[in-house]
């Protein structure tokens, strides 16, 4: 049988319980990737797969051992596996891609499928100029920080940068963020003006943002943000003609 289908999911955020169990959430995805394996050439991992992780010398976090196996079995039976970093799984270095055979990405990747060229990327940083924000995630970027924080003894510091996320994901459930229109959304207005300057992209996929958007943006070019893994269990998948944004029937 020939796999032809390309898939993109984002934003599972497993070591989560606000928005449920993350083990049942991991076991969902499982069940999803088994129902599509059959048709999949390859799979693009679009950041915040995890609430966090960090790798130190000799220890990464406890856990997901569905999800990692799962992944490792796409990989060995050829399915080509793609990972991004978002800004909730900066730290990962060398363990996924040896333990896995993923490809990492830490920046936005444009590539040519099947014909169509697609821009890529988890989302965070593009377009959105909030100072808070970017300093954050500038600190989290920085090599200084990375190291000192490697310092820490992994029993705490796995324990506080959870207890940092969880709370993140609390304000998050509270206060959701809406979808806020075509002229104020950062994720849009970046892939405006990218494909202002790049105007042979077709695709644009995007995750970080937690909602499900399906947007043209010319008569070329189509946005899609792709939901996530808390709320929406969604993906995205072209079959070498069409891309469609579709929810996990529970």
């Amino acid at each position: 049988m020939t796999k032809n289908s390309t898939y993109f999911v984002s934003d599972m955020h497993f070591g989560t319980d606000v928005f449920g169990s993350s083990v049942e959430r991991e076991k969902r995805f499982v069940r999803w990737i088994e129902s599509v394996r059959g048709n999949m050439k390859a799979l693009y991992l679009l950041g915040d797969v995890f609430d966090f992780w960090f790798e130190y010398r000799h220890a990464v976090p406890q856990g997901f051992t569905r999800f990692l196996g799962k992944i490792a079995e796409l990989s060995d039976e050829g399915v080509e596996v793609h990972y991004f970093t978002g800004n909730h799984d900066i730290w990962i270095y060398r363990y996924l891609p040896h333990e896995l055979g993923v490809i990492l990405h830490r920046e936005p990747l444009t590539t040519n499928i099947d014909g169509k060229i697609f821009y890529l990327a988890h989302g965070d940083g593009l377009g959105d100029n909030n100072l808070s924000f970017r300093f954050i995630r500038g600190l989290f970027h920085n090599r200084a920080c990375r190291y000192f924080f490697s310092l820490i003894h992994p029993s705490f510091g796995i324990w506080l940068a959870l207890k940092w996320a969880n709370h993140s994901r609390r304000k998050e459930f509270e206060h959701p963020a809406p979808y806020l229109g075509e002229e104020r959304e950062p994720l849009v207005m970046y892939a405006k003006d990218y494909i202002r300057r790049y105007p042979e992209i077709d695709y644009l996929i995007f995750g970080h943002r937690h909602i499900m958007l399906d947007l043209m943006l010319n008569r070329r070019s189509r946005m899609m943000i792709i939901g996530d893994w808390l709320k929406y269990f969604s993906y995205a998948v072209f079959d070498g003609e069409k891309l469609a944004l579709e929810e996990v029937i529970r």
